[in-house]
């Protein structure tokens, strides 16, 4: 049958045919699974902070390199936590992360860097920067829960 066709309230012959059980059930199971995801990562990542802090604790010193590292661990777990709420702007937390990151990465390798890597890496900070201000005042990337 052709789409001229078709009548008004009749469904496609090709497409799959699920009913509001099975939707319910798949959406249900993926969110399942994306929520038991989200506990790995929050554990994982606790359990990465606290290797940290011990190894901060053995050596005696902290340094600016370990500071920026910590704060990595925590905008993953603020990440996880708006995912798993479903408030907030979840895309505007890696875009953080991706900062602090490439902040991270000056930092530790500053003084051996190419001045125009630091240069490259200064304006995707910028970049980074524009693009979260954008998300945020836009309102783009927010969850919704059905």
């Amino acid at each position: 049958m052709q789409d001229a066709e078709k009548q008004p309230g009749q469904r496609d012959p090709v497409a799959p045919k699920t009913g509001p059980t099975e939707r319910i059930l798949v959406l249900g199971g993926f969110r399942l699974l994306q929520r038991a995801l989200l506990i790995l990562v929050a554990l994982m990542t606790l359990a990465a902070a606290a290797f940290e802090v011990f190894q901060i604790l053995a050596t005696g010193s902290v340094d600016l390199a370990d500071i920026l590292l910590m704060f990595l661990y925590a905008e993953v777990i603020a990440m996880v936590g708006v995912f798993y709420t479903g408030r907030g702007q979840p895309f505007v937390f890696p875009i953080f992360i991706a900062i602090t990151a490439l902040s991270r990465l000056i930092v530790i390798q500053g003084k051996d860097m190419d001045p125009m890597n630091i240069l490259y890496e200064a304006a995707a900070i910028l970049l980074l920067a524009i693009a979260a201000v954008v998300l945020m005042r836009g309102g783009a990337g927010r969850i919704e829960d059905d």
